[in-house]
């Protein structure tokens, strides 16, 4: 995991409709999280989750970035069938090519599954980690506790994990 107070690696990725997005660049906090594979019963219970939570992520100001190794054709199929359109506030992204490139970055790659972990990182406005966590493989993430970071360090500006 990158450490609390390090400034996030900057990666271009491209959501699913191919449009790119940098992810740690300045600009607005993220909720950056990385999920290891599309069509999954976890991920998707996880990805229906970050839906659930994405009210109060957004309330507090910041966006969600959900990444995957997927491509971003299979991507833009699961989010179609996990029934998320244009959600505003979350972005589905792919880590397709090079393979894993922004998961490496972010100490969030599975080598041997050729997947990403299940971390998650909150980036200030500077792109600066202000809180991560990370569930063993097969494990879902406590999405509320995602969203109670997200608005115990960006609106209260209290604590760091």
């Amino acid at each position: 995991m990158i450490a609390l107070g390090q400034r996030a690696p900057l990666v271009r990725l491209t959501d699913t409709r191919g449009t790119p997005a940098d992810v740690g660049a300045p600009g607005g906090p993220a909720l950056v999280v990385f999920l290891p594979a599309a069509f999954t019963p976890v991920c998707s219970g996880e990805l229906a989750g970050l839906r659930r939570v994405l009210p109060r992520v957004r309330e507090a100001g910041a966006e969600v970035l959900a990444v995957a190794c997927d491509s971003m054709f299979a991507l833009r199929t699961w989010a179609e069938q996990e029934g998320l359109g244009e959600e505003p506030g979350l972005r589905v992204l792919s880590d397709f090519w090079p393979h894993g490139a922004a998961s490496r970055a972010y100490e969030a790659f599975a080598a041997a599954a050729g997947t990403s972990t299940r971390a998650s990182y909150l980036l200030d406005g500077d792109a600066v980690v202000r809180w991560s966590t990370r569930t063993a493989p097969g494990v879902a993430r406590d999405l509320d506790e995602h969203a109670d970071a997200v608005e115990r360090l960006l609106v209260h500006g209290t604590g760091e994990r």
